[in-house]
């Protein structure tokens, strides 16, 4: 009874950003619970070598290339995965980035305005396109990855408009979850910590940043992107039934100190 509520089979699921990283781990999770996956990135070279690796692995997947900042780009996209799977069950919002070393009081404008174009307008243009379509077929699940960036002040790094930008994907998950609880489409979010990803890997060569991050964390250690991808996985399923504009911290601890 109870593991087969983790299980996606027949349900048909969309994630941005879904070449590498978290993205590329929440395929694999979401595809091996059952679910037809459905990988969407910016980039085709790598959103191709991606979406051929799963299908490698025996997994049910195709790709769409979207850029999450256009909102013609959204529709377009969004109507063309339901045009060729008839629906979608869950939406993984995962697209996002980070440019920080920025302190905000010479914080250039086009830096502020690209990080939150990505990370919460292009979170909100999907969640409007693909939960439309939820609301109309009775029902869905939506998953914003967040950050623990959304809770604390990242140190020693100046990013305000990262932090302010995750803190706005925490309260939109909420403010969705309100609107949609009722029409049965939940909508929650992941709070990762610091991930051993591509995108992080200059903190092996910065020692200071090092010690905040990992010094920082009572695990004492970085994230993996399997770890984010598990509680996106009981996020998006049944086990979840019950959560709705919930924030979940998957930190290592860190906004414990």
């Amino acid at each position: 009874m109870y593991l087969d509520k983790f299980k996606l089979t027949g349900k048909v699921a969309v994630i941005t950003g879904a070449a590498r990283g978290i993205g590329l781990a929440t395929v694999e999770a979401l595809a091996e619970a059952g679910a037809r996956v459905v990988l969407t990135d910016m980039n085709p070279d790598l959103l191709s070598s991606a979406t051929a690796a799963m299908k490698d692995k025996g997994y049910d997947v195709d790709g769409e290339v979207l850029d999450v900042t256009d909102v013609a780009s959204v529709q377009k996209v969004h109507d063309a995965i339901l045009a060729r799977h008839g629906k979608v069950d869950v939406l993984v919002n995962n697209a996002g980035i980070a440019i920080s070393n920025h302190p905000a009081e010479t914080m250039a404008d086009d830096v502020w305005n690209k990080v939150i174009d990505v990370n919460l307008n292009g979170v909100f243009w999907c969640c409007r396109a693909f939960g439309h379509t939820m609301l109309k077929q009775g029902g869905g699940s939506i998953v914003n990855v967040g950050s623990m960036s959304g809770f604390v002040v990242n140190r020693p790094q100046e990013q305000a408009n990262y932090n302010a930008s995750k803190a706005a994907v925490h309260h939109l998950t909420k403010s969705l979850a309100a609107e949609w609880g009722g029409r049965n489409v939940r909508v929650n979010s992941v709070a990762p910590t610091y991930i051993d990803t591509e995108m992080n890997k200059y903190v092996y060569e910065d020692a200071e940043m090092y010690r905040h991050w990992v010094g920082g964390t009572p695990m004492n250690r970085l994230g993996k992107t399997d770890e984010v991808a598990s509680v996106i996985l009981f996020l998006a399923s049944d086990a979840a039934s019950l959560m709705t504009g919930s924030i979940v911290l998957a930190d290592g601890g860190y906004v414990c100190w």
